[in-house]
């Protein structure tokens, strides 16, 4: 095996005292965009705590999985392994992310085509369901597998160590290069895939106005034209002996009316 290049961290680095707190620190970070996200949502339309909490555990695991596939990947070859993480990781925010919101997109057509209702992404059922989530993730996950192994095989393709060298062979300092890896370009990538990946997975219009009348579901926009048109409904018919009178006399004090030929029940 080729030695390593004098630049670069050393093996093992990744999951070393100083890579396994860089890593708890970016998670910590990564997700309270995911917490931001949710108090930048408008009040009719803001998601439970526990709608919110079945949505991101989605994007959590993962993450997850994705990051220590990247970090045992990184750690097969001699090449140095903040390269290939900081590889593995560019290709998961970009050929990665199509191939996520491409999957998001067959699955949710196939469960909705075949009427799988708790399986839809964001549907968890009226009160929420756990067996609801559980199913939900297992899919996520699946899509992540998917775009992991598509992802591993684009790095079989040669070449890819110029690019290591181009990326980060001019920083001398390995604990600078770990910084760099594993927090601030993770944190900033992560904060626009989490925010984007949320949007694609959250139920739209968490926020139901939906009210039961006479058993029977109606939005308020259907309820008040409903109430329009009882409104302005015919409902009283004027007594004919007064309609030959003159117009004055029509709005008078002594307008007689007849009772209502019927009764309008809201």
């Amino acid at each position: 095996a080729a030695p390593r290049p004098a630049h670069g961290c050393g093996s093992g680095a990744l999951l070393g005292r100083f890579g396994v707190l860089l890593q708890a620190l970016l998670a910590l970070c990564a997700f309270s965009t995911l917490m931001l996200k949710r108090f930048q949502e408008p009040k009719a339309e803001r998601r439970p705590w526990r709608i919110w909490f079945y949505d991101t555990s989605k994007q959590a695991i993962g993450a997850l999985f994705i990051h220590f596939a990247n970090v045992f990947l990184s750690d097969l070859t001699e090449e140095d392994p903040c390269s290939l993480y900081l590889i593995n990781f560019i290709l998961d925010a970009t050929l990665g992310m199509l191939l996520i919101w491409l999957g998001v997109k067959v699955v949710s057509w196939i469960v909705q085509h075949k009427k799988y209702t708790y399986l839809v992404f964001g549907e968890y059922g009226d009160p929420p369901q756990a067996a609801a989530w559980i199913g939900q993730c297992i899919l996520y996950l699946l899509i992540m597998v998917f775009e992991k192994t598509v992802i591993s095989l684009v790095l079989l393709i040669p070449g890819w160590t110029k690019l290591q060298q181009i990326l980060l062979g001019y920083i001398p300092s390995p604990q600078l290069e770990l910084v760099l890896v594993m927090f601030v370009v993770p944190f900033i990538v992560n904060a626009v895939m989490f925010w984007v990946v949320d949007s694609l997975i959250m139920r739209k219009y968490k926020q139901k106005d939906a009210l039961d009348i006479n058993g029977s579901t109606e939005t308020p926009r259907a309820r008040r034209t409903e109430e329009s048109q009882v409104l302005l409904s015919p409902d009283m018919d004027f007594d004919q002996s007064e309609s030959d009178q003159d117009i004055p006399g029509l709005w008078g004090t002594n307008q007689k009316m007849k009772q209502p030929s019927y009764q309008v029940v809201i």
